[in-house]
């Protein structure tokens, strides 16, 4: 495949997402995941910053919006339809599909109304075309083994690439650590639906694809 990827992807017309930057922490969440006033204050910032140049000014302002707005995830907010077994695995399934090829995991943490996850993008794989292939297929299988209709997703997910070594690391942690944060497991490893790489310490080091932070 081609790597004919822009440096910056904006979907929906709101946060723009930056592309070709080879390692990737991503959040994305439930439709309901926070309450219709909150969605709605954050659609009115996200208004404002639509207007605002697509640089790492902006990007760090939708940083703040969505630290502002993280608390209502690990609340649980919403119908948590992640608590269900069966839609968790219906996620985990479709992360490891194309695992080693599109993309190389190295942690993941399904909660019950977001998933966090820290990646590799595969050269010639954008990070937008990989979310939109996971959202789409996740939320049309979800929705039928729930049988339901309508959005799934949040339209919106949020996406860091990770700068160097430290950075790395903490993004991991909070990974990691997530389920115990929110009272849903005593310990690291107790949580069913979190997954990290047990090489990872040798791995981010060279890269499952032979690259680096860039």
């Amino acid at each position: 495949m081609q790597n004919n990827i822009p440096d910056w992807h904006r979907r929906g017309n709101y946060i723009p997402h930056r592309e070709n930057k080879s390692f990737q922490t991503i959040t994305f969440r439930l439709f309901d995941s926070f309450p219709a006033s909150v969605r709605a204050a954050m659609r009115r910032e996200l208004e404002y910053l639509k207007g605002l140049p697509d640089d790492e000014f902006k990007i760090a302002r939708c940083l703040e919006l969505y630290n502002a707005f993280s608390q209502y995830e690990d609340a649980g907010y919403g119908c948590c339809f992640l608590k269900d077994n069966r839609i968790a695995q219906v996620v985990v399934d479709t992360l490891l599909f194309f695992d080693g090829e599109r993309y190389r995991l190295i942690a993941y943490c399904i909660m019950p109304n977001h998933v966090h996850l820290l990646i590799e993008v595969a050269p010639g794989w954008s990070l937008s075309q990989i979310l939109h292939s996971w959202r789409s297929f996740t939320a049309k299988k979800a929705n039928r083994i729930l049988g339901r209709s309508g959005p799934f997703w949040m339209e919106e997910y949020y996406d860091r690439y990770i700068r160097n070594d430290e950075h790395f690391a903490n993004a991991l942690e909070y990974i990691r650590m997530n389920p115990v944060k929110a009272g849903l497991a005593s310990e690291v490893g107790e949580w069913p639906w979190a997954w990290e790489m047990p090489d990872k310490g040798i791995f981010w080091k060279r890269g499952y694809f032979g690259r680096s932070f860039e």
